[in-house]
């Protein structure tokens, strides 16, 4: 089996509301499709995902092409190899991995369907049934977070995600509520994106983790040097998650070994590839970790595919991260179970296990191209550029 062709289609699929952070704010997704056909007519699906320029992720993947088309799709770590190397994308490490993750996918689709087998038993079988998804918080009054938190309750999700980091009088506000509304049971995760000072960190950790029994908090302060969240951990007593910091494998590998965190957050895109990211994960096991499938905004493809790698991961912690709960639609035939509840199960299809409806695809392909990426500034530049 040989690539025959690779295709790319930029595509703009919106949210349903406006997804704001102490970094973004944003109306939707902005990603790349990968198409990827044999020699004997099989199509691997995958999905870049982006960070601040779709066409930049666009131009890489075409850019790859030619070391793609012609190879063996079982051979895709070597194929990663030769790009960092011959193509020198070593050079641009990250908009390499980000591109060559969704080339990746496509080539374990296509592999997956040429087996007849899903992703996760290529990766070893599963160790676990399903894989549990967090509810991703909607910024708002008290009362929005308590009606948030009565649906969360309602359909089953034990971890709720909310980001703060902007204003903390407001943010207390809306943990009191989630946490009235959740009851003691439920996990609250909050994400600074590393907003906070180590004198805030310390004041608000300290009094929130007593307040309100925080699971884990997300990027307290700033990863780069390390010896930040070291220190920090030793003054406070919540537990931990990386996100920011796990740029690269041989980054992932170094906050793995320096123990700063309990769970990593991250998945295909920062290390390049679904190989990578699983191999990572049970280093991470060896050192004490425990693993959440990261977004930063996906489509259907790379949710599918982040499940294969959680369902083999033997470290899967409860409440992964997704985006599908605020997707106003999706380029997939069929919708995906974490868009209504927090639980997926084993998928027994082969391959990603799911499949690209393409009238959708090129109908969100030309929305792209009508009105370009999803910017994730978009509400912030007045208060940046006053």
């Amino acid at each position: 089996m040989k690539v025959v062709k690779l295709e790319v289609f930029p595509v703009r699929v919106p949210y349903k509301r406006v997804e704001a952070s102490s970094l973004i704010n944003r109306g939707g997704i902005t990603d790349v499709i990968v198409k990827i056909t044999s020699d004997d007519g099989v199509v691997g699906w995958g999905e870049c995902t982006r960070a601040a320029d779709t066409a930049g992720i666009e131009s890489a993947v075409r850019n790859m092409a030619p070391l793609v088309i012609g190879r063996d799709p079982w051979d895709k770590e070597q194929i990663h190899r030769d790009l960092a190397i011959y193509a020198v994308w070593a050079f641009q490490p990250m908009t390499g991995n980000f591109a060559f993750a969704g080339i990746d996918t496509a080539l374990w689709d296509l592999c997956g369907k040429a087996a007849g087998q899903p992703i996760y038993r290529m990766l070893g079988g599963a160790m676990r049934n399903e894989v549990d998804y967090y509810y991703y918080m909607e910024w708002g009054s008290p009362d929005d977070i308590a009606r948030q938190g009565k649906d969360g309750v309602k359909k089953g999700y034990k971890a709720y995600y909310i980001k703060v980091g902007v204003d903390e009088k407001r943010e207390e506000e809306m943990l009191e509520a989630l946490r009235d509304s959740i009851g003691p049971e439920g996990r609250i995760r909050i994400d600074v994106n590393q907003a906070w000072t180590m004198p805030q960190a310390v004041r608000l950790l300290t009094r929130w983790q007593v307040r309100f029994d925080l699971d884990f908090v997300e990027a307290p302060v700033r990863i780069d040097p390390v010896e930040n969240m070291l220190d920090l951990r030793q003054r406070v007593s919540t537990p931990f998650c990386v996100n920011e910091g796990l740029w690269r494998e041989a980054d992932a590998y170094r906050v793995i070994k320096s123990r700063c965190g309990d769970y990593l957050c991250y998945s295909q895109y920062w290390v390049g590839s679904l190989g990578r990211w699983h191999t990572l994960n049970h280093v991470s096991h060896l050192e004490g970790w425990q693993v959440l499938k990261h977004t930063h905004g996906e489509l259907g493809l790379t949710a599918a595919a982040g499940h294969h790698v959680m369902l083999a991961c033997p470290n899967a912690a409860l409440g992964s991260q997704q985006t599908a709960q605020i997707m106003e639609d999706d380029i997939l035939t069929e919708r995906i179970p974490i868009v209504d509840k927090p639980s997926w199960g084993r998928i027994d299809k082969p391959g990603l296990g799911v499949e690209v409806d393409e009238d959708k695809l090129m109908f969100f392909h030309e929305a792209y191209r009508k009105h370009g990426e999803f910017p994730t500034y978009s509400g912030k530049l007045a208060q940046i550029t006053s």
